[in-house]
């Protein structure tokens, strides 16, 4: 009506302004009826809409009329396409076809940066595409014509590339001679994700308005097809990889509903339960099902978990098999989207665990039992070494309590009966009796074949009653015993039987070794105290020959001995003592001579104050 009110007073510009406002509103409309009944009434008006061009470049070249059949094979071979690489060689021929072109660039932003991602060439006439990713070099195309697309988003023809000042300087148009480009961006969703570069050197404005436009539908349509073809292809690659996991058959890997129906399961998981595919395909495979009862409402609780949080911890529990015997298993839960209708369990099957963990405590168990019944020869092997000591210990009470009895009976023939000194023997008799017993207990206590049963313990104390039992040797051979023991030193907590052992074979090692030595004096010092790690520390220093350095290290290895009749398992018992106690032992040479053995037990939390 505005037009037609201008006209009627002789406004002919302001009139056909309007006119052609409405010939492009009608031609976005798709009313193509009602654009040629303009165009037949007003013919100068379809002139009027080509796209001006500066200097031989048009920016941003409307969309004209397009032929509806090119429209649809163009759209039909574009969308066509979710391969990507079968996309890539389907736009590139399309392209190179609709618009003319001798070569054509496909780039594509890889993290923001520009790579040519296929390249196309007309081969007299053949149409060669090569998809092979590759850098973008000024060998390969302007790169100043590239970057201003990629700036301005918008497409650029250049009807003769030489001639146009704002380019004509690019390296590649000088080597090259270009003529004909066209330079079409890939925008998606407002993303541009790529741009679509054609050349053809054989003459100039080979793109023309109808071309470009075929060209910047196509650009429109690969941009789309081209994000949904990245997409779907993240999609199977995600896909293969959740497949290859499941393949692997690494772990047991089960899908399942929220029912606990398990949908999809590899042949590890199948192989722990004891079905089949055919079993999992008829839906007869359900996670809580194979739930024993007693194991069901920790199951739930961790189900109820993964769907809160979305994932739980690994837990063990067990399956039962498809012929009603059990499976130890440790399994991971999660969930796969908001809804939590359907979650995937990892499973790692346990038998050889258990089987191995079982072989383990068998093996612990054999390994103490071999380990008592040697400390017990060792026991019986350092007994024998000291029969003259035991023999004299025992003997010298026996032979007081008969001194004493013979003398009772003298006082008591007397006439009359001295009893005050009949009674003052049979004290003595006690006394002697009771040290027998006592010696007899020690020697007892020392054979007695029997597991760690631990005690607080004073070291000091035991100290002192193992020097009681070695007394004699020690006087046999000449051995000055020295003790340096602090008062109130703290205890440990022990098997009195075993440290006493150790402590034992220590001793009589140092006497068989300084026994051999015929010059100098024999002096043992044993000395007790903590050091700043809460252990007690016992040291054993003799005057013997020491030991060799080049073994020195070995000293506590299982039958390795020095000693011409020695088994090799004193020290390597005393060292396995020690450690089943949690302390250490070491051995090294004394200063000037001889050898220190060494040895710690960790102080106990309850007796690290004796006075109390």
């Amino acid at each position: 009506m505005q037009r037609v009110f201008y006209a009627a007073r002789g406004f002919d510009r302001i009139s056909r302004v309007y006119l052609q406002d409405a010939r492009r509103g009608y031609l976005r409309w798709g009313a193509d009826g009602k654009v040629r009944q303009l165009d037949e009434l007003n013919p100068h008006l379809s002139h009027e809409e080509t796209t001006p061009a500066v200097n031989g470049m048009r920016i941003g070249a409307p969309v004209e009329r397009l032929d509806l059949a090119t429209v649809t094979k163009v759209s039909q071979a574009i969308s066509g396409e979710i391969v990507l690489r079968k996309l890539i060689d389907t736009l590139m021929r399309t392209a190179i076809e609709q618009a003319g072109a001798e070569r054509g660039l496909l780039i594509l932003l890889h993290a923001g940066e520009p790579r040519i991602e296929a390249e196309a060439t007309t081969v007299t006439d053949a149409l060669l595409v090569k998809v092979n990713e590759q850098p973008v070099t000024p060998i390969a195309l302007p790169e100043s014509v590239l970057h201003f697309v990629l700036r301005v988003r918008e497409n650029v023809i250049l009807e003769d590339a030489a001639a146009e000042p704002s380019f004509a300087k690019d390296p590649y148009i000088l080597e090259r001679k270009a003529r004909s480009i066209l330079c079409l961006p890939l925008i998606t969703q407002g993303k541009l994700i790529g741009v679509l570069y054609l050349e053809n050197n054989l003459a100039p404005g080979t793109f023309s308005a109808g071309r470009s436009s075929v060209l910047k539908m196509l650009a429109s349509q690969a941009a789309t097809a081209l994000e949904n073809s990245r997409l779907y292809g993240e999609v199977q690659q995600r896909e293969a990889k959740i497949r290859r996991l499941l393949d692997a058959n690494l772990i047991g890997i089960f899908i399942s509903r929220g029912t606990g129906e398990i949908i999809e399961a590899n042949q590890a998981f199948l192989g722990m339960v004891g079905y089949d595919r055919e079993d999992l395909l008829a839906g007869r495979v359900n996670s809580l099902d194979l739930t024993p009862p007693e194991w069901l409402e920790s199951t739930l609780d961790a189900r109820t978990e993964a769907k809160r949080t979305g994932a739980v911890q690994q837990f063990e529990k067990e399956y039962i098999r498809k012929d009603g015997s059990r499976v130890p298993v440790l399994i991971g839960l999660a969930v796969f989207d908001e809804r939590h209708d359907q979650g995937v369990g990892f499973v790692l099957d346990l038998t050889e665990r258990r089987r191995a963990e079982a072989e383990a405590r068998e093996s612990e168990r054999r390994y103490r039992e071999t380990l008592i019944g040697l400390a017990h020869a060792n026991r019986i092997t350092t007994m024998g070494q000291l029969a003259a000591s035991i023999a004299h210990e025992v003997n010298q009470p026996i032979a007081a309590i008969s001194s004493n009895a013979g003398a009772g009976l003298h006082w008591l023939g007397a006439q009359p009966p001295n009893l005050e000194e009949v009674g003052q023997t049979f004290g003595l008799i006690i006394r002697d009796s009771m040290r027998a017993g006592n010696v007899i207990r020690r020697i007892r206590a020392l054979m007695n074949k029997a597991p760690m049963q631990t005690e607080l313990l004073a070291i000091d104390e035991v100290i002192l009653e193992v020097l009681a039992l070695v007394r004699v040797e020690l006087a046999k051979h000449d051995v000055w015993v020295q003790t340096r023991l602090p008062e109130a030193l703290p205890l440990v907590r022990a098997d009195r039987v075993q440290v006493r052992q150790v402590i034992l074979n220590l001793i009589t090692n140092a006497i068989e070794a300084m026994s051999e030595i015929n010059e100098g004096d024999r002096e043992l010092l044993i000395s007790a105290r903590t050091d700043d790690s809460n252990y007690v520390l016992i040291t054993f220093r003799d005057t013997g020959p020491g030991l060799d350095p080049n073994s020195a290290d070995r000293v506590f290895e299982a039958f390795y001995t020095t000693k011409s009749d020695g088994m090799g398992m004193g020290l390597a018992i005393c060292h396995s003592i020690i450690e089943a106690h949690g302390g250490r032992m070491w051995a090294g040479a004394n200063h000037p001579r001889g050898a220190v053995f060494q040895f710690s037990i960790p102080i106990a939390q309850e007796g690290v104050d004796r006075s109390q």
